[in-house]
């Protein structure tokens, strides 16, 4: 058995831990903010046919997701549960990130196929990284703040690889492709999300390497339990009523992140109207221009909301209430902006991202919590599970919102590489600007019924409570 540690973390290890973010968000951003455009204006797919592609493979790797967990809090090695899974998976991982921006000389049937085939498999090799590697947090220390705090790194360097990802593919694929024509972006793709992958298996050895494992809850409250199974596991999770709270809130929240980030290139590149001259006169340098400060914002949103967690000492349900309020000005503002103000657009985007991203950390930071509280009211809490569960639903909120994306992009009309009718850019505004605003206030009445707020392990009546409505129910 491994004592309780509760030491704080060096920032060594807490940037080697966001390491590991930085190398799924290369994946993550490419598919929420690149894949959708790269199939309709780059491959060669109707939007309506890549919207069900996104929903049918997310939601089999969602699936899996519990499998994942529970393979990962049963695996025992010398480096641990967790890490392993970063060294064994990482060259499988960027490998099959380049396979899925290949594009094959075949019909579109079989190109279609190609597609969900290689979009299947990166996301099977995501789901064996980035599963393991979201447990690693709850088992590096038991100090509740320092795990927040590894949130925000995780989150704060997640934005660094979204960064790279959004101001290179674009302008490299141009580049390295010959030109801007499908068939050069076809060439320039690969190439370019080669560069990148090299970067993120870097970045996941240095992940595995410089991280360590000290704490693991469940070895404590169990060691006089006979050992469950995953059905067990599955059983706690789903009677967790705050897991299930955080959990309902990263499902609607990742709606809106993937209706909102696959319609991005298409809101950039049709919807703004600018007459810039020079290097951003090029489409595609434009859209990493816009894609990339807007990212730089999310990043200052992440240690804003870190320091108001950290050093002023807020509570971490405030400041996610307070970040989701904060976002609706900007996403109202956006319906109404004229096409041709692209600077304010891109400033009311920089603040909408900024504000989201104050959220999401500490979305994430909630679910070590929820463990904890199954352990303290129903005697079983696993890590890598109730991870693998609220994955499963971000996953399933990706995919709607992506499949989402592609339904109403066909719905309004829309053509790939023409001018847009006013219809189909009625569709993109509606699809950017207003899922944002929805998921905000849904999210805002669910947080209003969690219960695990600053000290509440301390509060012994409400554990108590919870542990009486949990034998009854």
């Amino acid at each position: 058995m491994i004592a309780m540690v509760h030491e704080k973390l060096t920032t060594r290890e807490k940037f080697a831990y966001g390491l590991g973010d930085m190398a799924s968000n290369i994946v993550y951003q490419a598919v929420i903010n690149v894949l959708m455009y790269f199939y309709t204006d780059v491959y060669g797919i109707e939007a309506a046919a890549a919207g069900t592609l996104m929903i049918l493979v997310r939601f089999f790797d969602a699936i899996i997701d519990p499998i994942m967990g529970a393979v990962a809090d049963r695996t025992r090695t010398k480096w641990g549960r967790y890490r392993p899974w970063m060294l064994w998976f990482a060259i499988p991982y960027g490998i099959l990130a380049v396979a899925a921006f290949i594009t094959p000389n075949v019909g579109t049937g079989a190109k279609l196929v190609y597609a969900y085939i290689s979009y299947g498999l990166l996301m099977t090799a995501y789901t064996a990284v980035n599963i393991p590697y979201s447990a690693l947090a709850g088992v590096m220390t038991a100090d509740k703040d320092e795990r927040s705090g590894l949130q925000s790194w995780r989150f704060g360097m997640a934005m660094v690889g979204g960064f790279l990802v959004t101001v290179s593919v674009w302008p490299l694929s141009r580049l390295l492709g010959g030109g801007g024509k499908p068939q050069n972006l076809q060439l320039g793709f690969p190439f370019a999300v080669s560069l990148l992958a090299i970067i993120g298996v870097i970045a996941l050895f240095g992940c595995f390497a410089w991280t360590r494992e000290r704490n693991y809850p469940d070895e404590e409250s169990q060691k006089n339990a006979p050992k469950g199974s995953m059905l067990d596991d599955l059983k706690a999770m789903l009677s967790n009523r705050q897991w299930l709270i955080v959990t309902l809130a990263m499902f609607v929240i990742q709606i809106r992140g993937g209706l909102q980030g696959n319609v991005k290139p298409y809101f950039i590149k049709y919807y703004i109207e600018q007459h810039l001259t020079g290097i951003f006169a090029v489409t595609e340098n434009f859209m990493a221009l816009y894609m990339g400060v807007t990212m730089l914002a999310g990043v200052v949103g992440v240690f804003v909301a870190n320091r108001l967690f950290l050093k002023l000492k807020w509570c971490k349900v405030t400041v996610m209430k307070m970040a989701l309020i904060g976002s609706l000005m900007p996403n109202s503002l956006l319906l109404f902006v004229p096409r041709q103000w692209w600077q304010a657009s891109l400033l009311l985007i920089m603040l909408a991202n900024f504000f989201h991203m104050m959220f999401l950390p500490l979305l994430f930071a909630a679910i070590p919590d929820t463990v904890d509280y199954g352990l303290k009211t129903i005697g079983r809490g696993a890590m890598a599970m109730f991870f693998a569960g609220q994955l499963f639903a971000l996953k399933m909120g990706i995919s709607i919102g992506g499949g989402c994306a592609g339904w109403i992009l066909g719905i309004f009309g829309y053509k790939a590489n023409v001018a847009q009718s006013d219809r189909s850019l009625l569709g993109i505004k509606l699809a950017f600007a207003g899922a944002p605003l929805v998921a905000a206030v849904l999210v805002v009445i669910l947080l209003h019924l969690y219960k695990l707020k600053k000290g509440w392990e301390q509060n012994a009546i409400l554990v108590a409570r919870q542990a009486d409505a949990f034998g009854n129910a």
